[in-house]
């Protein structure tokens, strides 16, 4: 494990249990370094898109969810559901709290992973409102609700230490890779594009798909 995965576990873990006792009751157990597994992106839309969209995103990012309100429906409608583009959302855990809820979005299969997220975005403004981390674990709870768990399913995988672990190695992996210093940050079509609105955002991913497209072949 390394020095700043492990800072990161052990704060999440006892800032959980002294906060929200229900989310984490002890600190993560050392782990060899290079034996946490790190986890494959989560796609939306056709895995044979032209381009790839990649959204680096924090949970309690504000921007980020003016982008999930404001250009994702656009984006989806135009472009992920018409198979033109491949859509991969990456977690960026610079906080705790964000951290949990991250958890709670990979919390059961793959399949709630973006109705989740969709959710953690749409009530960011009031789930954050919380002042104690047990506000937090009950406003968390109701997402979590509202997606079909039960609270003993949710307990679960807050307690999860390897999928914990897992998250933050992924994210490591991920955001060292790519350089990411902030929120929302894209990947598109293999070029990182900082936060624009909607209107530059869709001229870039129309500028990949144009390259990706085959020449026409010459007239006679």
């Amino acid at each position: 494990m390394t020095p700043i995965l492990r800072a990161v576990l052990t704060a999440f873990a006892l800032s959980a249990a002294a906060a929200a006792p229900s989310i984490a009751q002890t600190a993560p157990a050392e782990t060899p370094a290079g034996e946490v597994q790190t986890l494959p992106d989560v796609v939306l839309g056709d895995e044979s898109a032209p381009v790839t969209v990649i959204e680096y995103a924090s949970f309690t990012c504000s921007h980020c969810a003016n982008f999930h309100e404001e250009s994702f429906p656009l984006l989806k409608s135009e472009y992920i559901d018409t198979g033109k583009v491949k859509f991969i959302q990456r977690d960026v855990y610079f906080d705790q709290v964000g951290l949990w809820a991250g958890v709670l979005a990979h919390c059961g299969d793959n399949a709630k992973y973006y109705p989740i997220s969709g959710m953690l975005f749409d009530q960011q403004s009031e789930w954050l409102k919380a002042e104690s981390g047990d506000q937090l674990a009950a406003n968390l709870r109701k997402i979590g609700a509202t997606a079909g768990f039960s609270n003993e399913q949710m307990d679960a995988c807050w307690a999860d230490q390897e999928r914990v672990e897992q998250l933050v190695a992924t994210f490591q992996q991920n955001a060292g890779g790519d350089d990411i210093q902030g929120t929302p940050t894209f990947i598109i079509g293999g070029e990182k594009v900082q936060n624009l609105p909607w209107p530059q955002l869709q001229a870039k991913i129309d500028e990949k798909l144009a390259a990706a497209s085959p020449a026409a072949p010459a007239a006679n």
